[in-house]
C-alpha cells in the first residue's frame, strides 16, 4: 500500500489539489492613472422662484350671535346713591351703570328705549331689580340718557356688548 499512497500523493501535488501551494508568477503592480475630469452637464433645469409655504387651511373663528332681551327697565337714584353696590363699589347715580339679577359684574350692554330709540351703553354694578316683571334697574344717568326719567318703566331691549 505506501506504493498506492505514493502514487496518489504524487497525482495530488502534480495537480495541486489538497491545499498545495504552487509557484505563480507575481502579479503585476497596479498603477492608478488619473481618470479624466468629467464632462460638465448641460441640462436644462426649471428657474429657481421663492415659495411661500402653505399653511393648512383653518376656519375662521365663530363669533357667537350678541345675546339681547327684552323686557321693562326702570331706574333708581338720590336714595341709593353713595351706598355699596353688590359689586362692592359706591353707587353713583351720574355714572352709566345698571343693575341686572344674572349678568356678571363689569358686563357692558347696549340699552334701547324701545318708545323713542334713544340708546345708551351701561355697564353692569349691581344686583336687581327687586320688582317683578322688570329686568333692569338703570342709574339716573343712563334713565336720564334714554328720555326715561319722567316715565319711571319703559321697555329696552338690551344687547351684551362684552362680558368680564
Amino acid at each position: 500500500m505506501p506504493r498506492r499512497l505514493g502514487r496518489l500523493l504524487w497525482i495530488v501535488v502534480a495537480l495541486g489539489v489538497g491545499g498545495c501551494v504552487t509557484a505563480s508568477p507575481p502579479p503585476s503592480p497596479v498603477t492608478a492613472e488619473p481618470s479624466p475630469e468629467p464632462a460638465p452637464r448641460t441640462t436644462s433645469l426649471p428657474p429657481v422662484t421663492a415659495r411661500t409655504p402653505v399653511a393648512p387651511a383653518t376656519p375662521a373663528p365663530v363669533t357667537p350671535a350678541p345675546v339681547t332681551m327684552t323686557g321693562n327697565a326702570s331706574w333708581y337714584g338720590a336714595p341709593h346713591h353713595g351706598r355699596l353696590t353688590a359689586s362692592g363699589e359706591p353707587f353713583d347715580m351720574n355714572a352709566l351703570t345698571a343693575a341686572h339679577r344674572s349678568l356678571p359684574f363689569g358686563t357692558r350692554l347696549r340699552v334701547v328705549n324701545l318708545e323713542n330709540d334713544r340708546a345708551v351703553e351701561v355697564r353692569i354694578n349691581d344686583r336687581g331689580p327687586g320688582i317683578a316683571g322688570r329686568v333692569l334697574d338703570l342709574s339716573y344717568a343712563a334713565a336720564r340718557a334714554l328720555g326715561a326719567v319722567g316715565d319711571g318703566v319703559i321697555p329696552v331691549r338690551m344687547t351684551v356688548l362684552s362680558s368680564n
